[in-house]
C-alpha cells in the first residue's frame, strides 16, 4: 500500500498529478459501483484512494495481458476492510478450470503406458462411428450406473484400433463424475515387473497396488509371455480380491474369452485347461466381453 501511495504522489514530468489520477479513478465505473454498493462516505473513499488505484492498475493489466501483472491466476476484487476499501485476489475462472482439470488427471495413473493417455476426452472419440456405438454406450451407461453397477467390460479387437484410448477416456469420465482413481497398467510390462520383484521383495506390494486400486484396467492382457506362476499367483489373487470386493475391474485384449483361455491353458507342463478356466472364471466375473471393430489407426 505504501509503495502505490507512493507512486501516486511521486511528481514527474509526464505524471499526472494526484488530483488528476482521483478524479480518474473515482471516474471508474467498476469503482463508482462499489462505492455506491458499499453507501461509503466521503472520508472513507478519501482514505481508500490508495486501493482503489492498485484495483484500477491491476484489474487494467490483467485485462491488456500485460506481462507485469503481479497475480498471474487471479483477479483483482475490491472489498471492505474496517471501513474501508481493500483489494483480495481471487482465482480466476481460467485457473479454477485448470486446477479441476489437474485433479482429475491425476486421479489417472498410468504404469508403463504413455502420459498422453492422461489427457485424453472426448474430442479424441469419433462417436459418430457406428460399428463403436455399442461399446460407447456401454461405457457411458456404466457410468451413470455405478455404483449401482460395478461389472466392467471386456473390450477386445485388432491391434491399433484404439481400446487403450477408450479406457483412458473411461478413467477420464469416471474421475469427473465420481471422483474416482483409476490404475491403467500395461499388463504385459507388468508381468515383467512382478517377476523382476521377486529380487527386491517388492511382489506383494505390486500386488496390493492392484487387488486394492478404486478402479483398474488391465491393458493388452494376453499380449504377455505366458508365466503359469503370474497366472496363478498373481493375476489370479489380484482377481480373486477384486471379485470378492466388487471393484470395478476393465480389460483390453487382441483375444476373445476362448483365445485368452488357451492362452492361459498353454503351460510347460502340457494342458492347464483347469488352470486357465479357473482364471476366466474370475474374468467372466468381473467384466462383460464386447468386440470393438475399426481399422489400425496406427498406421493411417
Amino acid at each position: 500500500m505504501d509503495a502505490i501511495q507512493k507512486n501516486m504522489m511521486r511528481p514527474t514530468k509526464s505524471s499526472k498529478s494526484f488530483e488528476q489520477l482521483s478524479k480518474e479513478i473515482l471516474g471508474d465505473e467498476d469503482i463508482v459501483a462499489f462505492i455506491k454498493e458499499q453507501g461509503m462516505t466521503n472520508d472513507q473513499v478519501g482514505l481508500s484512494i490508495s486501493k482503489f488505484f492498485e484495483y484500477k492498475t491491476e484489474r487494467d493489466k490483467l485485462l491488456k495481458q500485460d506481462a507485469s501483472y503481479i497475480a498471474e491466476g487471479y483477479k483483482p476484487v475490491l472489498i471492505m476492510n474496517e471501513g474501508y476499501a481493500d483489494v483480495v485476489y481471487r482465482e480466476t475462472p481460467e485457473l479454477v478450470e485448470y486446477r479441476q482439470q489437474e485433479a482429475i488427471r491425476n486421479r489417472i495413473q498410468l504404469m508403463n503406458l504413455p502420459e498422453s493417455l492422461r489427457h485424453i476426452s472426448s474430442t479424441d472419440l469419433d462417436f459418430e462411428d457406428e460399428f463403436r456405438f455399442e461399446v460407447y454406450q456401454a461405457l457411458e451407461n456404466f457410468v451413470q450406473s455405478y455404483p449401482n453397477n460395478s461389472q466392467g467390460l471386456y473390450i477386445f479387437g485388432r491391434f491399433g484400433i484404439g481400446k487403450s484410448y477408450l479406457m483412458a477416456y473411461l478413467a477420464q469420465r469416471l474421475s469427473k463424475t465420481h471422483g474416482l482413481s483409476t490404475i491403467l497398467v500395461h499388463y504385459p510390462t507388468f508381468v515383467v515387473d512382478i517377476k523382476n520383484a521377486i529380487k527386491d521383495g517388492s511382489v506383494k506390494d505390486k500386488i496390493d497396488e492392484l487387488k486394492m486400486a478404486q478402479v483398474l484396467v488391465l491393458d493388452d492382457i494376453g499380449a504377455e509371455q505366458h508365466s503359469p506362476w503370474v497366472r496363478d499367483d498373481v493375476l489370479q489373487v489380484i482377481l480373486q480380491h477384486r471379485m470378492q470386493e466388487n471393484l470395478p475391474t476393465f480389460f483390453t485384449s487382441n483375444f476373445s474369452f476362448a483365445d485368452l483361455e488357451r492362452h492361459f491353458a498353454t503351460g510347460k507342463s502340457g494342458d492347464e485347461t483347469w488352470q486357465a478356466q479357473r482364471v476366466m472364471e474370475r474374468i467372466r466375473y468381473l467384466a462383460r466381453e464386447m468386440y470393438l471393430e475399426g481399422k489400425n489407426r496406427r498406421h493411417s
